[in-house]
């Protein structure tokens, strides 16, 4: 009895990524995203400048693996989606960690509210909610109205915005 040889891969000739859905994958590229993309000079600039700042308080920003890596494959897209979406109407979104420059006071109260620490990660809707990442990469944006989970994983947070998936928003009191 032999065993059945397997049928090798082919590479997709389109080269699609099965890592997000179609849609979120289309935006993604369209921004300039490709597999791969890992710019880590830049995200150690960003990681410096906002190590730098201090508000005048002296509040300062956390700055940690799963935020640098995030703003190495993700940092300076401006995403936006041409599908309806599923609950909301999707919004446009930069991923810049300096867009959160002078927020390390409401980053760092988010984080003690949740028992974590948190960075930017970029804005949506040009300026009104700011997007922040947390230590184990879990994705929320902040905005007038509260604070709202976008996933446990920035891959995860891409796609429900892209696709206008209606975010958790997070309990006034986490107790």
């Amino acid at each position: 009895m032999t065993t059945p040889t397997p049928t090798p891969s082919v590479p997709d000739p389109r080269g699609t990524s099965t890592r997000f859905p179609v849609p979120v994958d289309a935006a993604l590229r369209a921004a300039g995203w490709h597999p791969g993309r890992h710019d880590i000079a830049q995200a150690e600039i960003w990681a410096d400048t906002l190590r730098d700042h201090h508000s005048p308080a002296g509040h300062r920003h956390a700055i940690f693996p799963a935020a640098v890596e995030a703003w190495a494959e993700f940092g300076g897209l401006h995403i936006t989606s041409a599908e309806p979406g599923r609950h909301i109407a999707p919004t446009a979104f930069r991923i810049d960690p300096l867009r959160g420059i002078h927020w390390p006071r409401t980053l760092s109260d988010l984080g003690r509210a949740l028992d974590t620490r948190i960075a930017p990660l970029g804005e949506e809707d040009n300026g009104n909610a700011l997007l922040a990442v947390d230590l184990q990469g879990r994705v929320y944006s902040i905005d007038h109205t509260g604070d709202w989970y976008l996933g446990p994983t920035v891959d995860a947070a891409l796609t429900t915005l892209v696709t206008g998936t209606q975010p958790i928003r997070l309990p006034r009191d986490p107790g």
